[in-house]
């Protein structure tokens, strides 16, 4: 079975495939002090709360855009899985035409998403990741990745806001009934939610124009998915895992041997 790693800034999202079907997924917090023998034996109750052991993992592909993490996850790898894994980096066989300035730049969910969207929705489209920061992706008619855009995620637009406003409190991000509100809590949400999906509205709406495609397929993935999607028209599908499918088959296109074959 192949044992998937997303991790990024603020959680780790795992999925187990067998082939190519999803057994389970879950997530942890993106610890950056955790130690390896921490993340090991983590991972390893969560193999044995799902009927699995360590033994059954035969494959493991990273995604990580934080590198500071990087070395204990390699050495997590190594002592409990002993297995050669597969890291989304610069060299990786993707499938499709990435036609950036600097491909080597490119985040590896990025890429992951890139892949994932090409092979399940085709181009053109447009993929939209809900994280940290929110990245935009554009797949054009022939399936190539032609670039995108990024912007302050929805979490991070809160906390910026109380962090140098000294008079506005920490809130919920949940979306209010109505745009007009009557308290300084439900004001904040409405102005950050609502605005929110103004601006992927927008940009949606530009990307189309400059693809020449009005019906370019839009694909919204990430935690706050869902928040915006449910608000907005201008998003055709919620695909929660697209970034998880996209590490499956990049890892198809970049199998290694097992050491303990």
């Amino acid at each position: 079975m192949l044992l998937t790693l997303d991790i990024g800034n603020t959680n780790v999202k795992c999925a187990i495939f067998k082939e190519r079907q999803m057994l389970h997924t879950w997530r942890v917090s993106t610890v950056r002090h955790r130690t390896s023998d921490e993340f090991g034996i983590q991972l390893s109750m969560f193999l044995r709360y799902n009927g699995y052991g360590r033994g059954d993992i035969d494959g493991i592909i990273v995604s990580s855009v934080v590198p500071s993490v990087n070395f204990t996850v390699e050495h997590m790898i190594e002592d409990y899985f002993d297995v050669e894994p597969v890291w989304v980096a610069p060299g990786i066989k993707t499938g499709i035409n990435i036609k950036y300035e600097n491909p080597q730049s490119l985040g590896s969910d990025r890429i992951c998403n890139a892949v994932a969207a090409q092979e399940t929705y085709g181009g053109p489209c447009i993929y939209i990741d809900f994280g940290t920061a929110t990245t935009f992706g554009v797949l054009n008619a022939r399936g190539e990745f032609v670039g995108g855009a990024i912007c302050p995620g929805l979490k991070l637009s809160s906390e910026a806001l109380t962090e140098r406003a000294a008079q506005l409190p920490k809130i919920e991000l949940i979306k209010p009934d109505t745009v007009i509100q009557r308290s300084t809590i439900a004001n904040m949400q409405a102005g950050i939610v609502y605005g929110y999906v103004g601006q992927v509205e927008y940009i949606v709406r530009k990307m189309k124009a400059e693809l020449g495609c009005k019906d370019a397929r839009v694909i919204a993935t990430g935690g706050l998915s869902r928040v915006i999607a449910d608000e907005t028209p201008a998003i055709d599908v919620v695909d929660g895992m697209l970034t998880l499918k996209g590490l499956m088959l990049l890892y198809e296109r970049n199998k290694v041997k097992d050491k303990r074959a």
